[in-house]
């Protein structure tokens, strides 16, 4: 059986199908992620509607999440979207929200929230408990095989 060494330079995402798997809304939890000025607009997590965004780099129209569009357009260019008091599971998570779960490595997330260090981000993605879903990006291949977290 073909052993997976995990390490700082291993990407991560957040794995939808977690959430439902636990019976958990992450739309919810997206909304409490909304500042101030965003909640105000989406008072709650039900019965928002996808908008229209158009893709800077292509001029592309997508229709997106209204929720997750607030936090990529305006939330996390907030200073208190991440600040060293929040826990690091819950930096991570806002981290990856905020790079519309672009799959990032600990020292990646590391660079983005600026708390702990690429190896305690990697001991707590690694550890037995699942946080939010966070889970490393495998290839078919390595999901086959066993994982090491040492």
């Amino acid at each position: 059986m073909k052993v997976l060494k995990l390490n700082t330079d291993t990407e991560f995402r957040i794995d939808f199908g977690w959430w439902e798997g636990q019976n958990r809304d992450f739309r919810l939890h997206l909304h409490e992620l909304l500042c101030a000025d965003c909640k105000r607009i989406y008072p709650e997590h039900e019965d928002t509607e996808d908008i229209d965004w158009i893709d800077p780099q292509t001029a592309e129209v997508k229709r997106v999440d209204a929720l997750w569009q607030s936090i990529r357009a305006c939330c996390r260019h907030k200073p208190d979207y991440i600040i060293p008091s929040m826990p690091l599971t819950g930096c991570i998570l806002r981290a990856l929200v905020a790079t519309d779960n672009t799959p990032l490595s600990a020292t990646e997330l590391y660079e983005h929230i600026g708390k702990g260090s690429p190896e305690t981000i990697l001991r707590i993605l690694t550890g037995e408990r699942i946080y939010y879903g966070i889970v490393p990006l495998l290839t078919p291949t390595e999901e086959e095989g066993e994982r090491d977290f040492s």
